[in-house]
């Protein structure tokens, strides 16, 4: 049968793992696919490079705009990155009535409406595994695997380096800014880790789980998103004596406000039950925890990075799209798992009306009526208290920490809350809160 011609844009270091994994497994993905896969062209601006990878093997050009016009290229792999050359070529790919696979989860976060609804309109697949995750194969999950379910939420640990950075912390108890040189040095973090650090990269990740798993449209720019930064080994060790781990997760869940559907969407530090085995995942892998009403919790983990498990992702796509290249459009599992005319305008909700428990820290004066006085505060808002410590003052110290887990209460009530608790003239620093979930 004749072979599926590739065109592949970008041959670093994901790029040039699909070459090598595609070349080494070509004879077990042909049975697979049911026909030969081969790239037949590369474009990429480092044509040494390109050429080193290829061996000869394939066309090599530095204009990636010739590459999605080839008549002879049935489908664009796009592992450029970004939001503006690669948005121009994945439009201009689809134009020309190619199919696309692609890695990219910032474009398709912020451009994936216009996108799929482009790739609908002329009859073309988009495909986007190793967008979130990594090789560990979510999206197909979510959108195949579990199409009998009502999904009532999802939460992930969806970036390595930051998994990496805390698992770090809490075992040697450095600071974040130690780690993080470490995790540089390692590979493990970019020169420039801001994406990952401050929690964006998650970001984009969780806003195509959320549009897969509900149905509504990409709204990335609702996303409520915190990173790691500015967290205190502190936190991480008194978290840990209560029985919790800190994780980067990004969350997504399905709500009913006053007799409206709603989704949270949000990103932030989150205490977790070291019970949990989404706790216990350690260093640079990812996990992501669906529930589903039927199916109930299924946890899939794996490497979330790197050349090969990326790789895997771009390549499973491949031979999804291979399979389908000849189907009736109409009748192909829709790039966000619901049929474009069922897709919702659920709103996302705004960040003052999520519902969860909280972490709270206190730095107050050593003195009688301290605790009283921020118990009252907490009452007033509804904010009943699940947990505290309240450490001894180190000898010759005049203030403690106080930390107190609270049961189920709404955002804007601990803002509240901390507002009041803050202008205690007791209370010596910014109260520290973070977010917790029970995940079971």
């Amino acid at each position: 049968m004749k072979p599926i011609n590739v065109g592949l844009l970008g041959i670093g270091t994901v790029g040039g793992g699909t070459f090598s994994v595609l070349s080494r497994n070509e004879a077990e993905i042909t049975r697979r696919a049911g026909r030969p896969i081969r790239i037949t062209k590369v474009a990429d601006k480092n044509l040494e490079l390109a050429r080193q990878v290829t061996a000869g093997r394939a066309e090599v050009t530095d204009d990636a705009f010739a590459l999605v016009a080839d008549p002879d290229i049935d489908i664009v792999v796009e592992l450029i990155g970004g939001y503006g050359v690669a948005r121009e070529l994945v439009m201009q790919a689809i134009a020309n009535g190619k199919h696309v696979v692609t890695a990219n989860k910032a474009l398709l976060a912020v451009h994936g409406n216009e996108i799929f609804s482009a790739a609908h309109e002329k009859g073309v697949m988009v495909a986007f595994e190793a967008a979130v995750a990594g090789g560990i194969p979510i999206v197909k999950a979510v959108r195949e695997g579990l199409t009998a379910n009502r999904i009532q939420w999802i939460a992930g640990i969806i970036n390595g380096t930051t998994n990496f950075i805390l698992s770090e912390m809490r075992d040697k108890g450095l600071s974040f800014d130690v780690v993080l040189k470490e995790a540089q040095r390692l590979g493990y973090a970019e020169a420039d880790p801001t994406f990952d650090i401050e929690g964006v990269d998650a970001a984009h990740k969780i806003t195509i789980l959320s549009a897969l798993a509900f149905g509504i449209p990409m709204q990335f720019d609702k996303a409520h998103i915190e990173g790691i930064s500015q967290l205190d080994p502190d936190d991480i060790k008194y978290a840990e004596q209560l029985g919790y781990r800190i994780k980067l997760l990004g969350i997504t869940r399905r709500r009913q406000m006053n007799g409206k559907a709603g989704v949270e969407l949000r990103v932030h530090p989150t205490l977790i039950p070291t019970r949990r085995l989404i706790a216990n995942v350690e260093g640079a892998m990812n996990a992501v925890l669906v529930q589903g009403d039927a199916v109930g919790a299924t946890l899939y983990y794996g490497k979330g990075a790197g050349a090969e498990p990326t790789a895997s992702a771009v390549i499973a796509d491949l031979v999804d799209v291979t399979r389908m290249h000849t189907a009736d459009p109409e009748h192909r599992v829709p790039h966000l798992a619901f049929q474009p005319g069922a897709v919702e305008d659920t709103p996302i909700l705004p960040l003052a009306e999520v519902e969860t428990s909280y972490y709270l820290r206190l730095r107050v004066e050593d003195k009688p009526g301290v605790l009283a006085d921020i118990t009252r505060i907490l009452a007033d808002q509804e904010i009943s208290i699940d947990a505290m410590i309240q450490r001894e003052p180190e000898e010759g110290e005049s203030q403690t920490d106080i930390i107190m887990l609270t049961h189920l209460t709404h955002e804007k009530n601990v803002d509240a809350a901390i507002a009041k608790i803050e202008a205690l003239p007791v209370v010596k620093k910014q109260v520290i809160r973070l977010r917790m979930e029970e995940l079971g």
